[in-house]
């Protein structure tokens, strides 16, 4: 944990960046409730889920503890209403059937939804996410929701040996962000940028990743 935020902080520091700007969020999906609980206890204060049901195993003995639960996998919209209850923050909305299903469960229990809207920063046919191009007129169209507020953006690039090559796609995000600001919509802050994992959020931090999703190198391999 400790060598994780050093090196998040170096990378900030190299970046000509406040570390405080770069959070971590400690990716626990599949490891045991006893595991999360001791990162928690270490420092992890965001944790990141990518299945509900898993999610809803572990905030359900952990919740009470101080920290904040991220929702990064692939949502269906009937999981809603359990994802609203559960996450602060929901990585991965694609799509407005999917938005106005979280603002229509959010609604039912007087809650305002943070998303972060996923791009497909490479278009790759296996990935989720909306495309470049469409995201603005996806983002138009989820502004008006009363009960979700859209934060920021995240993507996945391409799996690459070295980080050096995703490092363009990190700049893509960043630059696609910094247009979508200057259109001004209401209801939405594009202040987060999540991008970057174990293998390259050092180049994602570099590009200006405010939320990098850490898991392998806190808990290991996955079984």
């Amino acid at each position: 944990m400790l060598n994780i935020e050093a090196r998040i902080r170096k990378a900030a520091i190299e970046a000509n960046r406040d570390p405080e700007s770069v959070r971590l969020v400690a990716v626990s999906k599949t490891k045991p409730i006893e595991l999360v609980r001791k990162a928690i206890e270490a420092g992890a204060n965001i944790i990141g889920e990518n299945y509900v049901q898993e999610a809803r195993d572990k905030f359900t003995a952990l919740g009470a503890l101080s920290a904040s639960w991220h929702f990064i996998g692939h949502l269906q919209s009937n999981k809603a209403k359990y994802a609203v209850r559960i996450f602060d923050l929901i990585h991965t909305v694609d799509s407005l059937n999917l938005a106005a299903e979280l603002n229509r469960q959010a609604a039912k229990i007087n809650k305002i939804q943070d998303i972060l809207i996923q791009v497909n920063i490479a278009e790759e046919d296996s990935k989720s996410g909306v495309s470049p191009s469409g995201a603005p007129s996806l983002i138009e169209a989820i502004a008006p929701l009363a009960h979700v507020r859209i934060k920021g953006l995240m993507c996945i690039p391409p799996f690459f040996d070295a980080p050096q090559k995703a490092q363009p796609y990190f700049r893509a995000l960043r630059l696609l962000r910094d247009e979508l600001e200057q259109k001004n919509n209401p209801n939405v802050t594009l202040t987060e940028l999540s991008m970057g994992m174990t293998g390259d959020f050092e180049v994602a931090i570099a590009e200006g990743a405010t939320l990098v999703r850490i898991g392998t190198a806190l808990f290991g391999r996955r079984e």
